[in-house]
């Protein structure tokens, strides 16, 4: 991994199979860490809130979850980053430990997602083992973890916890509860619940690459991510901008 800042923000510059190598690496090991998959709105409420900014200074990985931070890791140095994103991070990850052992969490969703996930993923990777599902998840205090949740996670005995609240919520959650878990590794996933439970639609695989993931989901829920996607992906633009002039380089 090589570190860069994007709007100010740590960010761990990667290919997707380096960074599938370091986390079940990582799964595998008695430290305890976390990783955070930012995208370009992650990275805004880092600007704006300080709760969100330690999360993600904190993490121990933060991984180029849109293609806009890809892009500015390759901008500013490293030609080969790669979008390290949810779903696939899921997918890898779980068919590599459904060969090689690893039990899993998965915490979040709305009612049932985290159930029909688990239902999914078996159907996947028959072999895969899960030690526990939950959701849905009520407001996160980014002082005081739930002793309920913390005996609940850790009663299980899980390796891995997959994290689906959403970004910040979920990096807030995971900054607050790392303390109290035994899990080697937390991962937060945002949406990924929602989309490999089939719950919701993902976008073509042309608009993944090309970046306009965003389009596709702010057509399918225009309510509820406008303002995401209509002001803080401008923000975004405008403070990478903004750093890329104060270096003195110009702007994709």
């Amino acid at each position: 991994m090589r570190s860069i800042s994007v709007a100010g923000i740590r960010t761990d510059a990667q290919t997707f199979s380096e960074a599938v190598n370091t986390f079940l690496s990582w799964s595998d090991n008695a430290e305890k860490r976390y990783i955070s998959t930012a995208t370009a709105y992650t990275l805004m409420m880092a600007d704006q809130d300080e709760q969100v900014r330690a999360a993600l200074e904190t993490a121990d990985m933060v991984t180029a979850d849109g293609m806009p931070i890809v892009w500015m890791q390759r901008l500013l140095g490293s030609r080969h980053a790669e979008r390290v994103y949810g779903p696939d991070l899921v997918l890898a990850v779980c068919r590599c430990t459904s060969e090689r052992g690893g039990r899993h969490f998965f915490y979040g969703g709305r009612e049932g997602v985290s159930e029909r996930l688990v239902g999914a993923l078996r159907t996947r990777f028959p072999d895969l083992e899960v030690v526990g599902a939950h959701g849905p998840v009520g407001d996160v205090s980014a002082d005081v973890p739930d002793e309920a949740t913390v005996q609940l996670l850790n009663a299980a005995k899980p390796d891995i916890i997959w994290v689906g609240l959403g970004s910040p919520k979920q990096d807030i959650w995971m900054y607050t509860y790392r303390p109290h878990l035994q899990a080697s590794l937390l991962v937060g996933v945002g949406a990924a619940f929602d989309f490999l439970s089939g719950v919701k639609a993902q976008a073509p695989m042309w608009m993944q690459r090309s970046g306009l993931e965003w389009l596709f989901r702010l057509s399918q829920e225009p309510g509820r991510l406008w303002k995401r996607y209509m002001i803080y992906n401008l923000r975004f633009v405008l403070r990478v901008t903004s750093d890329l002039v104060a270096h003195g380089r110009q702007a994709p």
